[in-house]
């Protein structure tokens, strides 16, 4: 996901949309995450109840299609593999300082 600056204009949408990646699974991993896999959503709705974040992830993916958006969404495995890859990378520069 991109890290976004104060220099970055972007509107709302953009802001939450650019920066949220939600995690495919269905039923299950709903479960398993509380229904915050739906991350895209739960940033820009915050105070809608989680049951209804499944609901208006369809509306808020075809919303953001119309309007060129990209609109992010990996299965569970993936998504911990690319925050450990992240976690990996921005460690790099510790671990080679303190050989």
């Amino acid at each position: 996901m991109p890290v976004l600056t104060a220099d970055d204009e972007l509107d709302f949408l953009r802001r939450q949309v650019l920066t949220s990646r939600n995690v495919r699974g269905g039923a299950v991993v709903d479960v398993l995450l509380g229904g915050l896999n739906y991350q895209i959503e739960h940033h820009l709705f915050p105070s809608m109840p989680r049951a209804n974040l499944r609901r208006a992830q369809p509306i808020v993916a075809a919303f953001c299609a119309e309007r060129g958006i990209p609109y992010e969404q990996t299965g569970l495995f993936d998504s911990y593999r690319q925050a450990l890859r992240h976690l990996h990378d921005v460690g790099a520069p510790l671990r080679a300082g303190a050989r």
